[in-house]
């Protein structure tokens, strides 16, 4: 009998999810004031849990799109990524996902890319920029741009008019042990200058926490991972955004 290599990244079903759900998620969202997304991460190896997850955001029928923040699999391994592609598939919105220091191991970088796409993208949901980032730099041996300035000020500088707000998602937060915590400062800076950056969210941590890191007023959410059956719900709005962390 031969066996298949778990690293072959032989990706099956529907590829380049992240362009799809973009276009799902602008449509959808076109000209709405009031913007609920839900916030995932680190379903790693959490199969039963990361499925309630799904069944209770979809029960809620208010929910217009889904963040995950990272971390699909435990080993990168290519079945793990269609495991949990096949599991987030149930949602009854459409979803992003960012890549997490777990999904970078052996070749899980290439068939992340395979499975959704580039590893920095963003998308406008109504008038809220969502810029969403990979900053596992520790996983690239820093030999990359990760994360990558410049991707940040090409936002900046070409960001639609009818932008009003930004968000920032990513899996390792700046001051992690993941991170390029020389460029923390710098990087920092650049999404200040986002159009309205309401706040940043990322995993990666495994808990619930609230922080100001840089002591400016902007507040990075961490969710907890799906283990800790929690999500986090954010509503955007004119005045400001509200913000929930839901138990299932």
């Amino acid at each position: 009998m031969i066996e298949s290599n778990p690293y072959d990244v032989h990706i099956t079903g529907e590829k380049q999810l992240t362009y799809k759900n973009i276009e799902l998620i602008e449509r959808a969202t076109a000209g709405k004031s009031i913007i609920r997304f839900a916030v995932i991460s680190d379903s790693q190896r959490f199969y039963d849990e990361t499925r309630d997850a799904v069944n209770a955001i979809n029960a809620r029928g208010d929910i217009d799109f889904v963040l995950h923040g990272g971390d699909l699999t435990e080993y990168g391994a290519t079945k793990e990524f269609l495991w949990q592609r096949d599991i987030l598939d149930k949602l009854s919105m459409p979803y992003v996902c960012v890549i997490g220091n777990h999904d970078c191991i052996a070749t899980g970088i290439e068939a992340y890319k395979s499975l959704f796409g580039p590893l920095n993208f963003s998308f406008t949901a109504g008038d809220v920029r969502f810029v969403c980032l990979n900053t596992n730099s520790l996983e690239f041996d820093y030999s990359e741009a990760v994360p990558d300035l410049g991707y940040i000020k090409n936002e900046i500088a070409t960001m639609d008019a009818g932008v009003r707000k930004s968000v920032v998602l990513m899996h390792a937060c700046p001051y992690s042990e993941q991170f390029s915590n020389n460029l923390a400062q710098e990087f920092h800076q650049l999404l200040t200058r986002l159009r309205g950056l309401q706040f940043c969210v990322y995993g990666h941590g495994h808990n619930v926490t609230v922080d100001e890191f840089f002591n400016d007023g902007v507040i990075y959410y961490q969710c907890a991972a799906t283990k800790k059956r929690s999500y986090l719900v954010f509503t955007i709005h004119d005045n400001g955004y509200d913000y929930e962390v839901v138990e299932f």
